[in-house]
């Protein structure tokens, strides 16, 4: 498994309170940072997985779990170096069986 970086913004929430950073670990998000500023509301996780897609799908699930509303997920380009090989490899087996 990976470690995978990456925000969930939350679009419902302006501020992050305490009760809501505890709602958000009680609902499996303590892998993940709560915080707000500006006026958004947001979780930075660090979360292992098979891959990307499998690390922000259980984050925006675990973050629905909550109450809660993913607007949109934030993935810096850095954080997409270590996914890159999962996700040729995974093209490359599907172009392989495709044949």
């Amino acid at each position: 498994m990976q470690t995978y970086t990456f925000t969930v913004v939350l679009g419902d929430q302006t501020e992050m309170t305490e009760d809501l950073a505890e709602a958000l670990a009680a609902a499996g998000c303590d892998d993940g940072l709560a915080g707000s500023s500006g006026g958004v509301a947001a979780v930075i996780f660090d979360r292992e997985a098979e891959s990307l897609e499998q690390a922000v799908r259980s984050a925006v699930a675990d973050v629905q779990k909550a109450g809660c509303r993913a607007a949109w997920v934030k993935i810096e380009p850095q954080d997409l170096v270590g996914a890159a090989p999962a996700a040729a490899s995974t093209a490359a087996g599907k172009q392989g069986s495709a044949g």
